[in-house]
């Protein structure tokens, strides 16, 4: 706490203690929306303060709530040595966490494979031991079965599998297995950690609805900003300030410090659009329902494409700024605020640095050897597959399924070979090749064509393959795709895995 943004002097100065930088940022922004956007903003009216939360000690604004949370924890008796602290995150939160290995506390964090490499390294650098919630289970299209329950179950398998990786007894998870598949059916992450922290006498930070998460940004992130611009001959009261939504702690934290004092709403929420992802930031039909998403306590809310920002982001990332993606959706809000006459004055939340974004700012090179292909490329090919492999996480082809797949590709049935369930989840999970895929592949340097249900695990599976040196191939829109062409049904070419 000592290292980080705390009050000190007592409660009586007031005054806060390692404040993170609150940085001018009106030339840099004006100069951006000119060379990008063909904006032009009058930087003599305009005032725009970057908060560069990404200057913490731990390199993000999740650092605040972490060390509220885990002192009061320690205090409290909740947090004990020897327990183990699971928590669901984006990144920020868990590279916080990560940083109690130095107390001896073990961190385990629920993830999505679609987070950006560079914070899945980072977490595995802090020491932070992460269980992969995305099991690739690409829909099927017409077959008769219950697709979340089918999604819960192979979750709950994939879950499992990593646990037992992470040394934790897999008795205590079947005991409670169907609490967990009944929680992955509704994608209620958050409250699987709880239920997790649970099982195994452990200890979860609940960042999503612990009020010391909001506290702390009540306390001391925005006393903070206030007195920074008081150093600067500006008020608090006559700013914006907007910041994107993660688990909604730093905006209603901020609401209600400028409420309180100013008797104002100041803060302006920023989400991208619905169909985005950005790294830590929920979509607003994603924040709907959260407990400390209270718009109420608003100026306004804002959906911002992220497309559109992510130039601003090149273009600060190529002045040497710290700000990440999170923090480039705010500025560009801020720029368009500006531009539609919606306000002049502004402090932007830059929750996190840029270097786990820089790989997604490269921009993506076609490859002469794609890892996809269509059956008319794939026959074209033909001579050049040395198997046909079925990768699934779930489901097996039946007789005719394989068949169908033969056929099409103009090959022998007994080409067409089928891995485990068991083994294509195993290989996504850790991305290493297990025995009974590897017996499979071909021995000679010939590729793989692979087939799944409608192409997104099979493709999935080339990319990990590819990783491990192995050539491979995915049919794009797989066994599905096959069977519309055909006039099949579903249910006659595919089974779930009994293993």
């Amino acid at each position: 706490m000592s290292r980080t943004p705390h009050v000190a002097g007592g409660d009586k100065s007031g005054v806060i203690a390692n404040a993170t930088p609150l940085v001018d940022l009106t030339d840099a922004l004006s100069e951006c929306a000119r060379a990008e956007y063909g904006i032009r903003i009058d930087s003599k009216s305009v005032r725009v303060f970057g908060k560069l939360d990404s200057q913490i000690f731990g390199g993000s604004v999740k650092v605040r709530p972490a060390v509220e949370i885990v002192r009061d924890a320690i205090a409290t008796g909740k947090l004990r040595s020897g327990q183990k602290i699971f928590e669901a995150t984006s990144g920020n939160f868990g590279l916080a966490l990560g940083m109690l290995r130095d107390l001896g506390l073990d961190v385990i964090v629920l993830v999505s494979r679609k987070l950006q490499g560079g914070v899945l390294d980072e977490l595995k650098n802090e020491g932070v031991r992460s269980v992969n919630l995305d099991v690739d289970i690409c829909p099927a299209p017409g077959l008769k079965i219950d697709q979340n329950l089918v999604v819960a179950k192979a979750a709950a398998a994939n879950v499992r599998e990593q646990l037992a990786q992470l040394g934790l007894d897999t008795a205590v998870f079947d005991k409670n297995r169907s609490d967990v598949e009944a929680l992955l059916a509704k994608q209620d992450v958050i409250n699987l950690a709880k239920l997790l922290a649970k099982m195994y006498d452990g200890f979860c930070p609940e960042q999503y609805d612990n009020e010391l998460n909001v506290r702390s940004h009540e306390t001391t992130t925005a006393p903070e900003i206030d007195q920074q611009l008081k150093a600067h001959g500006y008020s608090l009261g006559d700013f914006r300030i907007i910041t994107a939504f993660g688990t909604g702690g730093t905006s209603a934290g901020l609401a209600k410090y400028a409420q309180a004092k100013y008797g104002q709403k100041p803060v302006h929420v920023v989400f991208p659009l619905a169909n985005q992802d950005v790294a830590g930031i929920r979509t607003r039909d994603k924040a709907v329902g959260l407990r400390f998403y209270q718009p109420k306590l608003y100026g306004g809310e804002h959906e911002v494409d992220f497309e559109a920002a992510r130039r601003l982001l090149r273009f600060f990332a190529g002045r040497g700024y710290g700000i990440g993606e999170s923090g480039a959706l705010a500025l560009y809000s801020a720029l368009q605020m500006i531009n539609y006459g919606a306000g002049n004055n502004f402090v932007v939340m830059i929750a996190d640095g840029l270097q786990k974004y820089l790989a997604d700012l490269e921009v993506p090179v076609q490859t002469s050897d794609p890892l996809e292909v269509n059956v008319q490329e794939a026959n074209s090919k033909r001579p050049i597959y040395g198997e046909v492999l079925w990768t699934h996480a779930m489901f097996v082809p039946r007789e005719e399924g394989i068949k169908l797949v033969a056929d099409a590709l103009g090959c022998d049935k007994d080409k067409v070979k089928v891995a485990t369930a068991r083994d294509v989840q195993s290989l996504i999970t850790t991305e290493k090749i297990p025995a009974g895929i590897n017996a499979l592949l071909p021995k000679d340097k010939s590729k793989t064509l692979l087939v799944c249900m409608a192409g997104g695990t099979s493709l999935r599976v080339a990319e990990v393959l590819a990783k491990n040196g192995v050539g491979a191939q995915s049919l794009t829109g797989g066994i599905m795709n096959l069977s519309q062409t055909n006039n099949r049904q579903p249910e006659d070419l595919v089974q779930v895995a009994t293993e």
